[in-house]
């Protein structure tokens, strides 16, 4: 132990500024691709790649496996260039919001004006999501996060039109050529209708009272399960609002609970403590519903 701590002691007196300078660029270079790929499946892809190697180090360094240890040199050269292809579609879209968010949108006012945006699409979601539900009229709202929607925004109808009640209202009336699918909004905007979103395959509409729900519940499951976006449904039966993250969903929500849960996803800091994630956030009213139920 002794030994390893003289190790220490001695590979850090031999640095200087430029070492510093490289380590901290490295750093940097890592906590920004960390933070784009936050709250994505992709970091499960990206855990189980470094899962896989180091315990593929930890079987050469500590165990004699010349074979062994012969097909992971050859094998691990063209994994670094299969992490590139693996992961294009998070590079990309982590270069197009580089390149969309330039330097004017650091300042306060720009964030301000798009808090105010934010707050505004949340409550024509809500105000439509209410009057649909009086209405009985069937809705699948998916509202885009992190990860890019272009897939399934390209089944559907493009419209890119403002958020408001009056439009949802309409698009979702019955018989209409765009009420059958999902509505997708991203960067405020009605991006598409008529999208058609993948069905749950978990089964958990089946194995509890959910499992009269429809194909907009399990579209609505479904997508939560495959994307980070927030989905909310009101079902055609009964008027019930519902609304679906990461594989849960939460029933029957009045517009006041439904906004709550929407600004905690898009504007934290404004309705909970820093030190509580939107995620978590969910979870624990999910569990607190479930425990009511």
């Amino acid at each position: 132990m002794q030994n390893l701590l003289g190790e220490i002691v001695y590979f850090f007196q031999r640095l200087n500024w430029l070492n510093y300078l490289d380590l901290i660029l490295v750093t940097v270079v890592f906590y920004a691709v960390l933070l784009l790929l936050r709250d994505t499946q992709t970091v499960v892809l990206l855990r189980g790649v470094l899962f896989f190697v180091i315990l593929l180090t930890l079987l050469t360094s500590f165990i004699n496996l010349p074979a062994f240890s012969w097909l992971v040199k050859t094998i691990v050269p063209a994994l670094l260039f299969a992490i590139p292809v693996i992961f294009a579609p998070e590079i990309r879209r982590g270069l197009e919001k580089i390149g969309r968010a330039g330097p004017y949108k650091l300042f306060s006012t720009q964030k301000f004006s798009q808090d105010q945006k934010i707050k505004q699409t949340i409550h024509a979601v809500v105000t439509a999501s209410a009057r649909l539900s009086a209405r009985q009229h069937g809705a699948l709202i998916v509202l885009q996060r992190r990860e890019n929607l272009d897939d399934y925004i390209s089944t559907g109808v493009q419209l890119n039109a403002a958020v408001t009640p009056e439009l949802l209202l309409q698009i979702f009336y019955p018989n209409t050529p765009l009420h059958d699918g999902a509505v997708i909004i991203a960067d405020n905007l009605i991006v598409a209708a008529s999208c058609v979103m993948p069905l749950s395959a978990s089964g958990i509409l089946t194995r509890s009272p959910e499992r009269q729900m429809g194909l907009r519940h399990r579209a609505a499951l479904g997508t939560s399960e495959a994307v980070d976006a927030i989905t909310v449904v009101v079902s055609e039966q009964t008027g019930s609002i519902s609304i679906a993250h990461n594989g849960r969903m939460i029933r029957r929500l009045d517009s006041e609970r439904l906004e709550n849960i929407l600004l905690a996803f898009y504007q934290p800091s404004d309705n909970q403590s820093d030190n509580i994630k939107p995620s978590d956030y969910f979870r624990k009213i999910f569990n607190i519903r479930k425990e009511d139920e």
